[in-house]
């Protein structure tokens, strides 16, 4: 069962805490990380692409010329996709790029980055992130006394408005609840630093 240091925002050890083997001590799956990634960045897409058809394009409806007799080759619209201008054929369209993952996959991939944050040593516990004031400057001293790297992921459980206010501004940090966390936040941000409660609380939903 691993183990791990329990800091203050003074970064001083205030204690320790054992994690559960079956969260942050899994196994490394590359094969679910990347299915976990792929999954968060395909909900990303914004989808937004998007041409216009025949139907769609300015332009009269009326017949350009007669059908027969002029030599040149029948022509219906203005708006057709052969001409200059015209609408586009099988263009992109608005769509929606997310799909569902199974739950027991999202569940493995997370444990197996918690695991490999933990092991790699670039996870901290913090006692709680209980802040004077809401001020962006008070959130970074904090995060230099902790030695966090330039991209860092909070994890803290319930509303902090203090710690929400001081962290939105900072480049490279982002907060998220336990209930929020992502396998791709954890592998895009070079440290995480998480409370003592929300361990608690990702220790049983992450349980089998």
């Amino acid at each position: 069962m691993p183990s791990v240091e329990v800091v203050d925002l003074n970064n001083a050890v205030v204690g320790s805490l054992e994690l559960s083997d079956e969260v942050f001590d899994a196994p490394l799956n590359k094969d679910l990380l990347y299915e976990a990634v792929r999954h968060s960045q395909a909900a990303r897409r914004g989808g937004n692409a998007k041409t216009k058809t025949r139907h769609e394009v300015s332009g009269s409806g009326k017949k350009l010329w007669r059908q027969k007799g002029t030599g040149r080759a029948r022509m219906g619209s203005i708006r057709s996709p052969l001409w200059r201008h015209g609408g586009t054929t099988h263009g992109p369209q608005p769509r929606d790029y997310s799909y569902k993952l199974p739950r027991k996959m999202l569940l493995g991939a997370l444990r197996s980055a918690l695991s490999a944050k933990l092991r790699d040593g670039e996870l901290r516990v913090v006692q709680e992130f209980t802040l004077a004031d809401h001020k962006s400057k008070a959130m970074r001293a904090v995060l230099n006394l902790l030695g966090a790297p330039k991209t860092v992921l909070l994890v803290d459980n319930g509303e902090n408005r203090n710690l929400a206010l001081g962290a939105r501004n900072l480049a490279g940090v982002k907060l998220v609840s336990s209930k929020e966390v992502e396998v791709y936040d954890l592998l895009g941000h070079a440290g995480v630093l998480i409370s003592r409660a929300a361990v608690q609380k990702l220790s049983e939903a992450l349980a089998k």
